[in-house]
């Protein structure tokens, strides 16, 4: 926000999530936007998500590396147009690795995870950063929500890297045992950076809100795209 008398500073919000103002610069956040734009046509391009109880997701979603659906990864569309997802770029697992230095200072060596499956599949060697294979590309219209869940259908233990553009949110972080408190919300900005791993890695999380028109004019995006990137470890 401008003219704010003092900066937005980097804040540890709880172990192993650390919030960081403003990491994207606007020139960063246009390239993102071109290139999420892209991604959401088709094939396999934006969709809306329904569980399998029959609710409807108001973010809508498209997936890169591995389609995400609930509860699950796969390599097509399966709750779309049923075509291959399109490949994760290196440069945005490069942004991924990058965010998780910005976030915790040297990347932190990816374990076994809390996923489905018979255990990990194979990862880095010793002292390598996890190479981010999936993104998550959510758009939040103004009355757009995500209520509280888990990140768990991944095996690999990395950090959750997560990019907001566009309007602000209010992001509400909260505890690995159940969906309710004690939770903390937190205000995303566009530019801003979340990443949360270690102890907080299967933490509970939503989005209650949508602040509509708070996004920078000079974007020129109505509502607020959040890029999800994770290390699936699922061979």
């Amino acid at each position: 926000m401008d003219g704010e008398l003092f900066p937005r500073e980097r804040t540890v919000i709880a172990p192993g999530a650390v919030h960081v103002p403003d990491w994207l610069g606007a020139g960063r956040q246009g390239e993102l936007l071109a290139a999420c734009r892209a991604w959401a046509r088709p094939p396999a391009g934006l969709r809306t998500v329904r569980t399998p109880g029959g609710g409807v997701m108001t973010a809508r979603q498209v997936c890169l590396g591995l389609h995400w659906y609930p509860y699950g990864y796969a390599r097509t569309a399966v709750d779309g147009d049923g075509t291959p997802v399109k490949p994760m770029p290196p440069w945005l697992a490069e942004l991924g690795r990058e965010a998780v230095t910005a976030a915790y200072g040297d990347p932190p060596e990816p374990g076994p995870g809390p996923g489905p499956g018979p255990g990990p599949g194979p990862g880095p060697g010793p002292g390598s950063a996890p190479a981010y294979d999936i993104a998550l590309i959510n758009f939040y219209a103004g009355d757009s929500r995500m209520g509280m869940h888990r990140d768990a259908e991944e095996r690999s233990t990395a950090p959750v890297v997560s990019l907001s553009l566009g309007d602000t949110c209010v992001f509400r972080f909260g505890n690995t045992a159940s969906r309710g408190r004690p939770y903390r919300d937190v205000e995303l900005r566009s530019g801003d950076l979340f990443v949360f791993g270690e102890a907080s890695r299967l933490a509970y999380h939503g989005v209650p809100k949508v602040l509509p028109g708070t996004g920078p004019r000079e974007l020129g995006l109505t509502g607020r795209l959040n890029i999800t990137l994770r290390v699936g470890g699922l061979g």
